[in-house]
């Protein structure tokens, strides 16, 4: 799933039913619109579009 708008339709999304329609658990995120943390607990590889990543 590619996220490019900042509707509040798409700020908190079911993403269980999304889960289910997915062939794959990606999400794009050209907003920042969601938890980075949140998303990969629920089994979604979430990549934000620019947001410098820092390694642990």
């Amino acid at each position: 799933m590619i996220l490019l708008t900042e509707w509040k339709e798409f700020r908190v999304p079911d993403f269980e039913e999304i889960a289910k329609l997915l062939k794959k658990k990606v999400i794009f995120d050209g907003r920042n619109q969601y938890n980075s943390f949140d998303l990969p607990s629920k089994g979604f590889e979430y990549i934000q579009i620019g947001v410098k990543i820092i390694l642990v």
